[in-house]
């Protein structure tokens, strides 16, 4: 389970653009600690530090927050974006306007 969140922390916090070393100091945390929870190799987390990140990148699921929800398809997609624009901005810039295309289209079809 810890695994699971960890992943899900380090794709949050980069797609908030925030460095490994900043959030750990912002977060008041060792950037170890911080990236052993990120890679599963810690299995301990105290209930204080889990509050923080779930007001820093709300973590957790919220009642009312369907399991099935579309957002982690869109924090993936996000990354993945941003993955490619580091080796081919021409690619992501030309996938983000065929995209932003489409979506524009089908909602006038509506």
């Amino acid at each position: 389970m810890l695994q699971d969140m960890g992943q899900r922390i380090r794709i949050l916090r980069s797609n908030k653009g925030i460095s490994l070393n900043a959030f750990a100091e912002k977060l008041n945390v060792s950037p170890g600690y911080l990236s052993n929870l990120e890679t599963g190799k810690t299995d301990t987390i105290q209930l204080s530090f889990l509050e923080k990140l779930q007001s820093e990148l709300h973590l957790l699921p919220i009642e009312s927050e369907n399991l099935n929800d579309i957002n982690p398809r869109y924090l993936h997609a996000l990354k993945k974006l941003k993955e490619l624009e580091q080796c081919n901005p021409e690619g992501a810039d030309y996938l983000l306007t065929t995209v932003e295309k489409g979506l524009e289209l089908l909602l006038k079809q509506e």
